[in-house]
């Protein structure tokens, strides 16, 4: 087995670079006795809302709840069906079922990797009661066309932000593209914590006021109690950190974009086909993801030269064994030619030009 000395991600690097003022947020963090909310996550909702462009952002304990707390908020349950795409993580899918609705399986593009207005369409019923936009490997999808079809029918959209960090769709950061947004905050994502957290983003008050309700037990004083809620707290520790990640977020996709260049430069366009960038889009590039007919075979020569690669979602959501009852007639020909076709190359801030020639070298073979 080759020794791997390009790996798929590059986060213990970009720890490296941020790492002492990361150390000294963490100890002034210890030193205040404040660890789960409190001034540091307040301080870095405020900020995250500020470069999002929305009202309001809530700090979560991961990404899966933020979604789960966001359907909840808009009142999304049982006997209600949700719209999402089966090409995506498990966790895009997994809260719909937790509050009791669901989920109705749509197909994607398989160039983009996101669904579109025509996909949706296809699938709609009369107890469609959300639609769920995945932004996958950080590229908005088409939502300029999705939300005036959720807007003439009542249906609420909600965008899974969780890899699209810093990406953009005609000028507007994605998380505030649609009624409700939830993110990611895992150690591989653009913005990333060192452990678990998440948030949802929104510009509506009172769904964010159920959020922070959900979030700690459906309570704001522990003394009266609204809802039946979660324990589900962004800590003050992981606060301080997205809050040094945050101030560097668009220096460090700025690196996404220059390594995404460099491959193109290299000729990795004739060997797979590129992630495909529509007009009026800005890529969050937060996994490199081409498509290949035999993608597998060329995983495996990148392999041999020590260089990590993935393919992302071979079996889709809809065809994992508990989602087996929802999934019944769902035809999904751009889903299951997306999952065949998959290779996630080496993405990170601190990868350059010898990342890239040595990724298309391999790909070339002998």
């Amino acid at each position: 087995m080759s020794v791997v000395r390009i790996p798929l991600f590059d986060t213990p690097e970009v720890i490296g670079e941020l790492r002492g003022e990361l150390d000294a947020r963490m100890r002034a963090v210890v030193d205040s006795g404040r660890f789960i909310l409190g001034p540091e996550v307040e301080a870095f909702e405020r900020e995250f809302a500020s470069y999002l462009g929305v009202e309001h952002v809530v700090g979560v304990g991961n990404g899966t709840d933020a979604l789960r707390l966001a359907l909840q908020a808009l009142g999304v349950g049982s006997d209600d069906d949700v719209v999402v795409p089966s090409f995506t993580f498990y966790a895009s899918v997994e809260p719909i079922v937790h509050v009791g609705a669901r989920p109705v399986f749509c197909d994607i593009d398989p160039e983009t990797f996101t669904i579109t207005r025509e996909t949706v369409e296809r699938v709609l019923t009369p107890a469609t009661k959300a639609i769920v936009a995945v932004h996958l490997f950080g590229l908005p999808a088409p939502l300029e066309e999705i939300a005036p079809l959720a807007r003439e029918r009542g249906i609420a959209l909600v965008e899974d932000a969780a890899q699209a960090v810093g990406a953009s769709l005609r000028g507007r950061k994605a998380g505030s593209l649609a009624d409700v947004a939830m993110f990611s905050f895992f150690p591989s994502k653009n913005l990333f914590c060192l452990g678990d957290g998440g948030a949802v983003a929104t510009d509506d008050e009172q769904l964010a006021r159920v959020v922070r309700l959900l979030r700690m037990h459906g309570t704001t004083d522990k003394e009266t109690y609204d809802r039946i809620g979660f324990n589900s707290r962004l800590d003050a520790i992981q606060a301080a950190v997205l809050r040094v990640v945050l101030a560097r977020l668009e220096s460090l996709n700025e690196r996404r974009h220059m390594l995404a260049a460099r491959y193109e430069e290299a000729g990795l366009g004739r060997l797979v086909a590129l992630p495909r960038v529509p007009d009026g889009v800005e890529h969050a590039h937060h996994m490199y993801v081409t498509r290949a007919d035999r993608a597998d075979q060329l995983r495996a020569q990148l392999s041999e030269a020590g260089i990590q690669s993935r393919g992302i979602y071979r079996v889709p959501v809809h065809r994992q064994r508990p989602m087996a009852d929802y999934a019944r007639g769902a035809e999904l020909p751009g889903t299951d030619e997306a999952a065949a076709t998959s290779l996630a190359l080496p993405m990170g801030p601190t990868y350059g030009e010898e990342v890239a020639r040595a990724v298309v070298d391999a790909l070339r073979g002998p």
